[in-house]
């Protein structure tokens, strides 16, 4: 062999070399996302950044993302799933999840995030203590929190305040917001969000509770008649991984992942509050409307003692419904809530 020939065999064999420690070096993970159903978040946010993984985040890792309503599992079983370690990223739904983790429903009680201000000073002091607590029960670290923002009430009976919702079946989704319903003389109905339209439509439920952006995307001004934009939870959700994935990461890498998790969320964030006004004028045939379909709901004017009621439900309501679940499962836990959120909403 000449002494070219020998110099390039030697650098094709070094670069072949190279190129399979680059392959052994990059991992796969698989992830759970949102259902497709639940709208933009999930498709221009969400998705994007997992199949774009290793350019957001610089980091040699391919994800394969798929929306957990493609996947044939439920959304309430998603910490099962991640425990069993079936995938290694999960999109993960709070409320949903609150039965197997009561510690979760503390970043989202009824009343207690009003607005995008007060949720996001509410995660962030209950972030660690949740994050502990998955870590140690579920062996899944939680990355972030992001909000679908204020839950509001479609109804497709008329209605001019909360009250006349007496007697109505209103589809729920966790336990926190079913008790709020009933004290409000409604009665609550679990409806998966996917089942919802479908349920409104035949009657199963005179009202149900979603984001606008949601409940646009999904088609639910289609069969109600009434939006009333007053917020009864944030309807947060998480972006977690398992203790298995983190671990196979480097510190540095961990570093990484952590910042574009914080970047994601916070755009995440801000993106939710411009589709939450654009959506509700969507739903009701107003301009500007720019990121959904326009309907011809009648929007219901949110009064001062409507606002009041949701706001009082912390206190009377929603804390302590929420208090003894937790406790029972974890004791001390709505203690430690009262020191971390107390202050925040001004509870003693």
């Amino acid at each position: 062999m000449k002494p070219f020939t020998r110099t390039l065999a030697a650098m094709a064999l070094a670069v072949g070399l190279a190129s399979g420690a680059q392959a052994q070096d990059r991992l796969s993970f698989k992830a759970i996302g949102q259902p497709l159903a639940t709208g933009l978040i999930q498709k221009n946010k969400e998705q994007p950044f997992f199949e774009q993984f290793a350019a957001k985040t610089g980091l040699p890792i391919d994800v394969d993302y798929k929306p957990i309503d493609t996947l044939g599992i439920k959304d309430t079983e998603q910490l099962r799933v991640m425990k069993a370690g079936l995938f290694d990223f999960v999109s993960l739904r709070v409320s949903q999840n609150s039965r197997d983790e009561p510690m979760l429903l503390g970043l989202d009680l009824v009343g207690a995030s009003p607005d995008y201000a007060t949720g996001a000073k509410v995660s962030k002091a209950w972030f660690d203590t949740v994050d502990q607590r998955l870590q140690q029960q579920f062996q899944v670290k939680l990355l972030a929190v992001w909000p679908f923002g204020p839950q509001i009430l479609f109804c497709k009976k008329p209605i001019s305040k909360l009250a006349d919702i007496k007697g109505m079946k209103v589809r729920v989704y966790d336990q926190n917001l079913a008790k709020f319903i009933e004290l409000v003389g409604g009665t609550p109905v679990p409806v998966a969000f996917a089942d919802t339209h479908q349920s409104l439509s035949l009657g199963v439920v005179d009202c149900a509770v979603t984001g606008p952006s949601s409940a646009n995307s999904a088609g639910w001004p289609e069969v109600t008649t009434h939006q009333l934009p007053l917020g009864f939870q944030m309807a947060l959700n998480g972006y977690a991984i398992t203790l298995k994935a983190w671990n196979r990461l480097k510190p540095d890498q961990q570093a990484k992942m952590s910042a574009a998790f914080d970047t994601l969320s916070k755009d995440i964030w801000a993106y939710s509050e411009e589709l939450f006004q654009d959506a509700l004028n969507c739903n009701a045939g107003k301009d500007p409307c720019t990121t959904g379909k326009k309907f011809k709901l009648t929007q219901v004017a949110v009064s001062p003692a409507d606002l009041e009621l949701v706001r009082g439900a912390v206190s009377k309501t929603s804390l302590p419904v929420w208090a003894e679940v937790c406790d029972k499962s974890n004791p001390g836990c709505s203690q430690k809530w009262t020191a971390a959120v107390g202050p925040v909403l001004g509870l003693k």
